[in-house]
């Protein structure tokens, strides 16, 4: 369907737009891992997505600048803000292989230190909740604060480029979509593996019982810092690929109303599948988009009332309703 099916019927415009939701369902992946499977309840999987994100942005920035001005140039926004020099913490994004090792190892890293802090220290629950949502407040406000360096509240816009090809082309616009889609199908493999594997079932275990697993001779924090780390890791590779698709990010793509985005996404599809947080951030992206365009001021009630009726009724998500048919089936079949 992603690769013949979609390309066939929609529009370059449809499609691109696609390529964007498929951005949210690799961070949707990653948080039915922490917090379907692992129990970890992550409303700040903004900040990882916006590492990744803004990395991404840096890079095509300055490549931009380089073919425009030659090399050494500042992006248009520095420019215009007066900054005279380029500041330092952008220099390592002038090589592109830099930049794609930055995004895959600085996000998980920052979750591997976080996760270090808490799960050591045994702090779960509405805790962590509360930590990780403060954290994805906190990066947004230092992203905002940062206008001339960063671009503030206005975020980083107008890419040409991307690694060389140029992003107005329809043709590199409908590759952007297929490496989307690629990806996601990839970290849906990933991810079905450790599911599906031993350190799956202890994942599940620790989610129930925790302290029973700690009684079994098992480190709880650990097996909760791989499933962090790995969904750290999905969020940061989607902000990347969301960069170029979109063509813009700005503070307001990696907060907290983002971050809460990407969790009602996953309990609608149902956390605890590994297709449901995929379908049901794709679906939720696209009723955004399409009821917003008719009704701009009652859709985030109607999102607000989606969220607590799926919730309150079926709190397995909408993938539950699969299993129950299923189940239904075999007691029909069973003599």
């Amino acid at each position: 369907m992603l690769f013949v099916v979609a390309p066939a019927l929609l529009s370059d415009f449809r499609l691109n737009l696609l390529g964007k939701f498929l951005c949210f369902a690799i961070v949707a992946v990653g948080i039915g891992l922490a917090w379907g499977r692992g129990g970890m309840l992550t409303l700040g999987q903004g900040v990882f997505f916006g590492l990744g994100a803004y990395m991404m942005a840096m890079h095509m920035k300055l490549a931009d600048a380089e073919i425009r001005d030659g090399s050494g140039a500042l992006p248009d926004f520095m420019q215009l803000g007066g900054q005279r020099d380029l500041p330092g913490f952008w220099l390592p994004f002038t090589s592109p292989f830099a930049t794609l090792l930055m995004i895959l190892t600085i996000p998980p890293l920052l979750a591997l230190l976080l996760g270090m802090g808490i799960f050591k220290r045994r702090v779960k629950g509405a805790y962590f909740a509360i930590l990780s949502q403060a954290l994805a407040a906190a990066f947004a406000i230092l992203l905002i604060s940062q206008q001339n360096t960063l671009g503030g509240s206005n975020g980083i816009s107008y890419f040409r480029t991307w690694f060389g090809f140029t992003l107005n082309d329809p043709v590199n616009k409908q590759m952007l979509y297929f490496i989307a889609a690629g990806t996601l199908l990839v970290v849906m493999f990933i991810t079905r593996q450790l599911m599906n594997s031993r350190y799956g079932e202890l994942l599940v275990a620790v989610r129930d019982q925790e302290e029973r697993v700690r009684f079994l001779g098992y480190d709880p924090a650990n097996i909760k810092l791989v499933a962090y780390v790995v969904a750290a890791l999905w969020a940061s590779i989607a902000g990347a690929l969301f960069v170029p698709i979109v063509g813009i990010i700005t503070p307001q793509d990696v907060g907290v109303l983002a971050s809460i985005a990407f969790i009602i996404g996953v309990a609608i599809g149902g956390r605890t599948t590994l297709l449901g947080p995929v379908l049901g951030a794709i679906a939720v992206a696209w009723a955004q988009t399409t009821l917003s365009e008719q009704f701009p001021s009652a859709w985030t009630y109607a999102q607000g009332a989606l969220f607590v009726l799926v919730v309150g009724f079926l709190p397995g998500g909408i993938a539950s309703l699969f299993l129950l048919r299923r189940r239904k089936k075999q007691k029909e079949g069973t003599p």
